[in-house]
């Protein structure tokens, strides 16, 4: 079964999500700060990333520039999930290396559609 670490501030977005995930067959881990979800992904390795952009402290975008950059997590893929819904944010989400990009509130089926894709490539 493959895991998935959520990165999100909010407990509702995590809740949701969890449902989502554990529906759609999925291990879920989360942490509610780019921090602690940092620590995790290299400690637990998750199978994949889903990753919010607003956060206190570290932002997500800066959080998605670390995993990929630390050769212990580098080939984790990440999915950004956030509200931000412009153009520029999903190009500099690519940019920061994200595999994917999603606007809140995910359409259940497009987000577990991108999951599956990624974890066969990966």
């Amino acid at each position: 079964m493959a895991c998935i670490l959520i990165i999100d501030d909010s407990p509702t977005e995590i809740f949701a999500l969890r449902r989502m995930l554990e529906g759609g067959g999925y291990e879920v881990l989360s942490a509610s700060n780019a921090e602690t979800g940092l620590a995790k992904a290299r400690h637990e390795k998750p199978d994949l990333i889903l990753m919010d952009v607003l956060m206190p402290g570290m932002n997500g975008f800066q959080a998605t520039r670390r995993l990929a950059k630390d050769p212990e997590t580098a080939g984790i893929p990440i999915i950004v999930v956030t509200t931000k819904s412009q153009e520029t944010d999903r190009i500099w989400a690519l940019r920061q290396g994200a595999r994917d990009y999603v606007v809140k509130p995910p359409v259940e089926a497009e987000l577990l559609s991108k999951i599956k894709a990624l974890l066969k490539e990966h």
